[in-house]
């Protein structure tokens, strides 16, 4: 009896007797085997294999299978994640500047099976469904144009400032002291004017740092001679208005640096213009940093440039002594907040300038806190510092550290292409 499995496998009879019900429903199933194997064999490989199993060991057993790869659309997952930037965003460079500005990079890019984040991008982009009557292209990154408005107006603190200055020349006494108030308030609107339209304009219309500005500026004018009659145990009197006096005004780096709005405003409108460029251009972040980078640079290079030129013009006409250091690095510190906050980076700005001020205010409150019996001692730092480098010491060093942590700062940030793609122009 060893040969039954042989007989009860279904096949055609070989003898005279009738078919069974059973075989005849596994014959018409035969062509379906046979598309998959051998028909019989198949069964008999398919028991053997069973029986061949049942043999191996646990362990060979309990290997786990491969998982399968679901068919996830990553790209529609991110779109979802940023569903809003997608639908507000007029070209895929905007898209791409939200992106880097959430922490997406080229290496993260490439997860989503792209080359770099722009081309991510435009995929994003052609995915959004659009109205039927908009355009298919992707309008062209518009880039900033001078105006004579702006133009103009960066030109109205430096008069101003001017004129300010020519009537303390010309006045004498209680007349001198008004015509100093009035052309310090007369300056500050000339250049909150200047400052509200233009490429110097912030995006935010509150301003946190206007304080902080005021008192560098002001320290500029008055601080210096303050700081040496401190030190000698004055001021005996209120400032006169004049560069001989107990308490001098230094009039020549304040209107060098009222002067200097005009290049600055010029400096930030060609970054803006070959910062849009290089970005319409660019196929890369790393890439459009990279260019950047040099940029920013030189133009900053060049508004110390222009402002050493434009000092050195205040100095000789109105025969005062150079101020270089303290005013090229208050003007370096200005210029570079001020690009930073134009660009939405308003943390940065602020800090740095409330810890400048607040190192010039506490070297000036040491000096005449040390007049108190048993203080003498306070006043030893700000002290040596005078006697081996004079009262620009102060300054110098105070904005001259706030001005190289704005310009590392700046050159991480501003070399961004977030800080550049935005269509909305406050002028």
């Amino acid at each position: 009896m060893s040969g039954l499995g042989g007989l009860d496998r279904a096949g055609a009879p070989t003898s005279p007797g009738a078919w069974d019900e059973r075989s005849e429903e596994w014959l018409a199933a035969q062509p379906h085997t046979h598309a998959h194997g051998d028909g019989a064999s198949a069964v008999a490989d398919g028991a053997e294999e069973s029986f061949l199993a049942a043999k191996e060991p646990t362990a060979a057993r309990s290997r786990p299978a491969p998982a399968r790869r679901t068919g996830g659309d990553p790209v529609k997952a991110l779109m979802h994640r940023h569903r809003d930037l997608c639908e507000r965003a007029v070209d895929p460079l905007e898209i791409a500047a939200g992106l880097e500005a959430h922490g997406v990079t080229d290496r993260t890019a490439a997860r989503f099976l792209h080359r770099d984040v722009f081309s991510l991008a435009e995929e994003m982009y052609a995915r959004v469904p659009r109205d039927a009557e908009k355009p298919a292209g992707a309008p062209p990154l518009t880039t900033p144009r001078a105006r004579a408005d702006w133009l103009l107006l960066t030109l109205l603190p430096g008069a101003v400032c001017a004129a300010a200055v020519t009537a303390l020349h010309l006045t004498h006494g209680r007349s001198r002291l008004i015509a100093a108030a009035v052309g310090a308030l007369a300056v500050a609107l000339a250049l909150r004017a200047a400052l509200a339209r233009g490429p110097l304009a912030a995006t935010d219309r509150t301003n946190p740092t206007a304080t902080r500005t005021s008192w560098l500026i002001a320290y500029a004018l008055l601080g210096d001679g303050l700081l040496r009659a401190a030190a000698t145990g004055g001021p005996d009197t209120l400032p006169t208005g004049t560069a001989d006096g107990s308490w001098p005004f230094t009039t020549a780096p304040v209107l060098a640096l009222a002067l200097s709005c005009a290049p600055a405003a010029w400096c930030a409108h060609l970054l803006a213009v070959r910062a849009r460029r290089k970005l319409s251009a660019s196929r890369g972040l790393q890439e459009f940093a990279t260019s950047v980078k040099p940029l920013l640079l030189g133009i900053f290079a060049l508004h110390l440039g222009a402002l050493t030129a434009l000092l050195t013009l205040t100095t000789t006409a109105l025969d005062e002594p150079a101020a270089y250091p303290q005013t090229l690095t208050l003007g370096a510190l200005l210029l570079l907040a001020r690009l930073l906050t134009t660009h939405g980076f308003t943390h940065a700005p602020a800090l740095v300038l409330t810890a400048t001020a607040s190192a010039e205010a506490t070297a000036l409150a040491t000096l005449f806190a040390a007049r108190l019996p048993g203080c003498a001692w306070l006043a030893t730092p700000v002290q040596a510092l005078i006697d081996t480098w004079g009262p620009a010491a102060i300054p110098t060093i105070a904005c001259g550290a706030g001005a190289l942590t704005l310009l590392l700062h700046a050159t991480r940030t501003l070399t961004r292409a977030s800080a550049h793609a935005t269509q909305d122009q406050p002028w």
